[in-house]
């Protein structure tokens, strides 16, 4: 493992030799004995620490730090000074400089501070390679899709990124609003700070505004402390609201006030709480036909639209399926250590002609099962799940349905309605099946038989 390179700057030999016998064994040791020397030695290789006296003729412990952040802003700085220079050594740490030592001081001490110095950049490090992962993973290039309508989706989450307003996703279950909320937070200046999401269709209705705005100690039974809500988690960030229209309507008064004044107040106190967060929200409903039913505040809905972006459902696209397809044959391939590396052509015209109605979501899904349970090196059709496979294996021509005797054919046409009509209402219905069941007039179990002999999944309908 290499070792760490450390630079040790002071005029005084006994320093210098001080730090080669307490530090020469565990690192890459250079020394200089002028800040002139040390700023050639900065040109000349990197360096992870940076020791430097304050005060010292020519070039001073300034100037050293100065030629450091300007070639090497990683690097971290540590301070040596008198007692006469603490002054100046805080003032060089408010210019970037990590800590400082102050002579004399104890070997240990030294010793201490460059470890501590060291792990510092090291975490920095490892926070800077994990957000280029992240914005790598949540680029918009990574939105997989090439047709008219993705193109133009693109282009508005690019802007919607660079500016520094509320956007509202609009799109049904599936269609990838987080994802493309998370791309929009990482590209743009609020991204080193926290992405926060929140479904609020999940959130108990008695504890919604507690979990957003956080409550006081005493607020109400079971409420023994003070709680921040989501919105201070997300201080300086981004908080994504998803189904935004499951929100219940005294919160949306709440809500809308956030957004107005800046300033949000914990259940139960009496003092306004300065807010700095960006808000990005997204909705499978129309809510436009909401705020007309009075379900939805009419003031929110437009506090909220100043940025609409709508994602199209998967079967307006169709020419993208081949491409998300394969997309997910590689990575769940990967993970799953399966060597398949394509898709037969009638597995691709099956997955082309399903209508998705979970979208996206429903897609992956798909994928993923043909990995699991393919048999060779590519996707038959036969690997696709039933209700998939049917729209290009299940299909009967005309010449051949008309050798059928007539109730085998009627019999037929009813499956292919009934299987059309249940995956319309679960689409309708969200993926609820006790209110799917009072729609069609039957029962749950008789609705869930159903659902199970034609092979249709409520939650591929559900907003996760």
């Amino acid at each position: 493992m290499e070792r760490a390179r450390i630079l040790v700057v002071d005029d005084k030999e006994n320093i210098l030799k001080l730090f080669a016998r307490i530090l020469g064994d565990g690192y890459e040791l250079s020394t200089a004995s002028d800040g002139g020397r040390a700023i050639s030695l900065l040109a000349a290789q990197p360096f992870d620490v940076v020791v430097t006296d304050l005060r010292m003729p020519g070039a001073d412990g300034f100037e050293v730090l100065r030629a450091v952040k300007a070639r090497a802003p990683e690097t971290e700085v540590v301070m040596m000074t008198a007692y006469a220079t603490v002054t100046d050594a805080v003032e060089a740490m408010k210019q970037g400089a990590y800590d400082y030592l102050q002579k004399p001081f104890d070997p240990d001490d030294a010793s201490l501070v460059v470890a501590r110095a060291l792990e510092r950049k090291r975490l920095k490090e490892q926070a800077a390679s994990l957000r280029r992962e992240v914005e790598g993973v949540y680029a918009f290039h990574n939105l997989v899709g090439k047709s008219t309508k993705m193109r133009e989706v693109y282009t508005l989450l690019e802007q919607a990124s660079q500016l520094d307003i509320t956007v509202l996703l609009n799109g049904e279950t599936g269609t990838g609003k987080e994802l493309a909320a998370r791309a929009v937070h990482y590209h743009s200046a609020r991204k080193e700070r926290r992405f926060v999401p929140v479904n609020c269709g999940a959130l108990p209705g008695e504890l919604v505004e507690s979990e957003l705005f956080g409550h006081a100690k005493g607020s109400f039974t079971g409420a023994t402390g003070m709680k921040r809500g989501l919105f201070e988690e997300a201080e300086g960030g981004t908080i994504f609201l998803d189904e935004i229209g499951e929100l219940p309507l005294p919160v949306q008064v709440k809500l809308n006030r956030v957004l107005q004044e800046k300033e949000l107040r914990r259940v139960g106190d009496t003092v306004g709480i300065k807010t700095n967060v960006r808000v990005i929200a997204a909705t499978h409903r129309d809510l436009k036909a909401e705020v007309a039913a009075g379900r939805f505040r009419e003031d929110l809905y437009y506090r909220l639209n100043v940025f609409p972006v709508v994602l199209p459902a998967l079967r307006d696209r169709r020419e993208d399926i081949p491409l998300l397809a394969s997309h997910f044959l590689e990575k769940h391939a990967l993970v799953l250590g399966r060597q398949i590396n394509a898709i037969e052509p009638d597995a691709v015209r099956a997955l082309t002609g399903y209508p998705w109605p979970g979208n996206v979501r429903e897609l992956e899904n798909a994928v993923e099962r043909a990995v699991a349970v393919s048999r060779g090196e590519k996707i038959q059709l036969r690997d696709l799940p039933p209700d998939v496979k049917g729209t290009q294996e299940g299909a009967i021509p005309a010449e051949q349905l008309a050798k059928m005797p007539y109730r085998e054919a009627v019999d037929l046409a009813r499956d292919r309605v009934t299987r059309d009509y249940l995956v319309a209402l679960l689409r309708d219905m969200d993926g609820n099946v006790t209110q799917a069941a009072k729609r069609a007039g039957m029962a749950r179990e008789s609705l869930h038989r159903l659902l199970k002999r034609f092979g249709v999944r409520a939650d591929d309908f559900k907003e996760h």
